[in-house]
């Protein structure tokens, strides 16, 4: 088996089969998702650090099956970092990305994509983050525009700030930074509230109705994820995807954009994006739900 070193931060990290084709279609091998996460690695880390994460890795590719892990391999360096926390009956020990070297060694494992929670290991019971997933039912990105829109202007009555993230599959997540004083229970009844009096206003274009089948042609504003131990992709994570697109964060104005689409961005150009700091820091200042909340109930 072929082995070669990546220099990452303070650290060396040996990658194994870097020729391994992981994207069949478009040729991209474990040394292009390696490359990939080792240059965007400053941009996406703080979104990473942290936070207990679920990982997907494809070991043989697109072509190949895949599984979901969470609990972290005791093979794994003991330089990586790890969280315990709780779930029903037990723990679970979630691996946690908080440096370069951390993000390679994952690449190394055929993890193409990461998805966070929505809180950090050391208050995981406060989400310091709420996510509005909008669903579209076809691969159409213009109800995903629309209702970002609505959304976007919804949340500014209620004073929220809210950014955008294009999910590399279909949609558009929502996402409004929190100060980790309010529980999970508390998070996901104002999403679902939030949505509920959205939906109500556009009854044709939108619902949130959890069963596909009662959903219609109309877009899913879904609001399940958040909840103790869900995940949201990682900001800059690749998809397991042709054409590996990049979940990707973008400006409000970018909507306007006809080019802008969920998989508008991939492995090849993420990085140009993310130089030009399209959330421009909104995420630093989490904000406390209470004064929004009573905004939201006098407008039901």
């Amino acid at each position: 088996m072929s082995t070669t070193t990546v220099r990452a931060g303070r650290r060396t990290v040996e990658v194994h089969r870097p020729e391994k084709v992981l994207f069949p279609a478009d040729g991209l091998t474990k040394a292009d998702l390696v490359d990939y996460y080792r240059a965007i690695a400053p941009h996406m880390l703080p979104h990473l650090r942290g936070r207990p994460l679920m990982l997907e890795r494809l070991p043989d590719g697109l072509d190949g099956a895949g599984f979901m892990q969470k609990d972290t391999p005791d093979s794994y360096p003991d330089w990586v970092h790890r969280a315990e926390v709780a779930k029903e009956g037990g723990t679970v020990t979630h691996t946690v990305c908080d440096d370069t070297a951390t993000l390679v060694h994952l690449a190394d494992q055929a993890c193409i994509t990461l998805h966070r929670w929505l809180s950090k290991a050391d208050r995981p019971d406060l989400p310091d983050r709420m996510v509005f997933d909008l669903d579209p039912p076809e691969d159409d990105f213009e109800p995903v525009r629309e209702a970002a829109r609505h959304l976007g202007e919804l949340l500014g009555e209620l004073r929220l700030p809210s950014v955008l993230l294009t999910t590399g599959s279909k949609g558009l997540h929502v996402i409004v930074p929190l100060s980790r004083r309010s529980s999970f229970d508390e998070v996901r009844d104002f999403a679902k509230d939030t949505a509920e009096l959205l939906a109500a206003a556009h009854p044709d274009r939108l619902t949130t109705e959890v069963r596909k089948a009662a959903r219609g042609d109309r877009l899913y504003l879904d609001v399940q994820r958040n909840g103790y131990a869900q995940t949201a992709v990682a900001p800059y994570s690749v998809r397991t995807r042709a054409g590996a697109p990049v979940a990707t964060p973008i400006a409000w104005d970018q909507l306007d954009d006809p080019k802008v689409t969920a998989r508008r961005w991939s492995i090849a150009d993420a990085a140009e994006q993310a130089d030009a700091d399209p959330w421009e820091g909104v995420l630093r200042r989490g904000r406390e739900l209470g004064p929004a909340r009573r905004r939201l109930d006098a407008m039901r």
